[in-house]
């Protein structure tokens, strides 16, 4: 099983970014999907989550009204698309998948992690 994350880069201030996860060796449409990111010398912290069925989700406080979590089961994928991004945005960026939405917004207990994507925004 693998999660693959993609879609970082360097942006401008303001600027946009649409993360990818995507699954092989799972079917990620049954499984809640979060994004989590990591900056330099800070722990951890979530960004957004989607249950199986889409029907729910979640965001973090410093990142709503600017990001939205999308999925499309048909291509095993999730999406973080990210507007009007800060500085402050910049981390790596991961995602994370779990059969139950807690997980995915704790961070705990997370059956399978992505690999990181590193997001750098510049002022």
């Amino acid at each position: 099983v693998q999660l693959q994350a993609s879609g970082g880069g360097l942006v401008q201030a303001g600027g946009s970014l649409r993360l990818s996860c995507a699954a092989s060796g799972v079917t990620l449409s049954r499984y809640s999907v979060g994004w989590f990111r990591q900056a330099p010398g800070k722990k951890r912290e979530f960004v957004a989550a989607i249950s199986w069925s889409g029907s729910s989700t979640g965001n973090a406080d410093s990142v709503k009204g600017r990001f939205t979590i999308s999925r499309d089961n048909a291509k095993n994928t999730v999406y973080l698309q990210m507007n009007s991004l800060k500085p402050e945005d910049t981390a790596v960026y991961y995602c994370a998948a779990d059969l139950n939405y807690r997980p995915v917004v704790s961070g705990q207990g997370v059956d399978y992690w992505g690999q990181g994507t590193l997001v750098t925004v510049s002022s």
